[in-house]
């Protein structure tokens, strides 16, 4: 989720408030940095955590057997943990410190002005009262100050990102999820014209018009778009066969274009997890990722692209509201829910 041109990003001031993000900046030794961050985490949960009342430390923090630790899910309903709207100012700055922890500054400025977005969509839809940017909420899952695994999502309408920690181990953060609705803030609204997920949009056009031929017709995996990413909550790692066209059959440009796809996502994240992340894809091999298409290829009309691979798992549509409405997501299926990370926890410790 990459950075906007001016025409596509209003002002700071308009979507970010003033809140500053206080989480250390650390070394972007990717690996070996992974660890330092996982600290960093625990430490930045446990100052929001004291900064919470008993009553809503309790709603705060769960134990980390509860079964609502894997129940992501995109659309507007209430949620375990603290929402914003409850939080006092103090609460809402720790919060954000800790979210700081996970996003890059442009992943950051994206979370909030998708919270903002929420507020433009009540007002395009003249339901303001539904669509609330404080109805968004953080909750942890597990002790953060213990040395055993734990977990933290910040989640509401179209913003999902869960993260898990295992102590000496590393940081998971899959699944992560970023919509936008109205994907491109009509006129006469406050914005009008903002794509918060514009550059997204903009690298897979030029991508699959770039090919031709038979390698078109490879990518394209259906005439119309899919209504909806596949792999939803419940279904992570639905999609098991790769589909569309290898990275081996691409030349060296349209591979280029894979790539900043993939980076526009991956950097969405701190360094310290973008830059291992995109390594594991390189390790895994680039010729075995897969682009995939569906649906029309003119922007406002309905549209689904994928890139697919061992370990990334990329989704993208825009079919809902006249193509006006994207649903966006990430995944690593071999660290879904840091799985793999909880495993050697568990086998080391036992």
């Amino acid at each position: 989720m990459g950075q906007r041109s001016s025409q596509d990003r209003p002002s700071r001031r308009a979507f970010l408030g003033t809140t500053a993000a206080a989480c250390a900046p650390l070394s972007t030794l990717a690996f070996a940095a992974r660890p330092d961050l996982g600290k960093a985490m625990a430490q930045a949960a446990q100052h929001w955590l004291n900064t919470l009342s008993p009553a809503l430390r309790g709603r705060g923090r769960l134990d980390w057997s509860d079964r609502r630790r894997e129940a992501w899910h995109y659309v507007p309903r209430a949620r375990p943990g603290v929402a914003l709207r409850d939080m006092s100012a103090a609460q809402t700055a720790a919060a954000w410190d800790l979210i700081a922890c996970l996003l890059s500054a442009r992943g950051l400025e994206q979370a909030r002005q998708g919270l903002m977005l929420e507020r433009t969509l009540g007002a395009v839809t003249r339901n303001p009262g539904f669509r609330d940017p404080g109805n968004y909420a953080l909750v942890l899952f597990g002790d953060p100050a213990a040395s055993a695994p734990w977990s933290w999502r910040f989640e509401g309408h179209h913003l999902s990102l869960t993260t898990v920690i295992a102590p000496g181990y590393g940081v998971a953060v899959t699944p992560v999820f970023f919509g936008a609705n109205p994907a491109t803030i009509p006129a006469p609204h406050a914005h009008a014209g903002f794509r918060l997920l514009g550059k997204e949009q903009d690298a897979a056009f030029a991508l699959i018009r770039s090919l031709e031929g038979s390698a078109r017709q490879s990518a394209i995996i259906a005439e119309r778009s899919l209504g909806d990413i596949v792999a939803g909550p419940g279904r992570e790692l639905s999609l098991a066969q790769f589909e569309g066209i290898a990275l081996a059959a691409l030349a060296d440009g349209q591979r280029d274009g894979v790539m900043r796809i993939l980076k526009l996502y991956a950097h969405t994240l701190r360094d310290e997890i973008a830059v291992p992340a995109l390594a594991r894809v390189r390790e895994a091999g680039l010729e075995q990722l897969h682009f995939a298409w569906a649906g029309s290829l003119e922007p406002g009309r309905p549209h689904y692209f994928r890139v697919h691979g061992p370990t990334v798992l990329i989704e993208y549509d825009n079919t809902q509201d006249g193509a006006n409405h994207v649903h966006a997501v990430w995944i690593d299926p071999a660290t879904v829910f840091g799985r793999d990370l909880i495993k050697a926890h568990y086998q080391s410790a036992h």
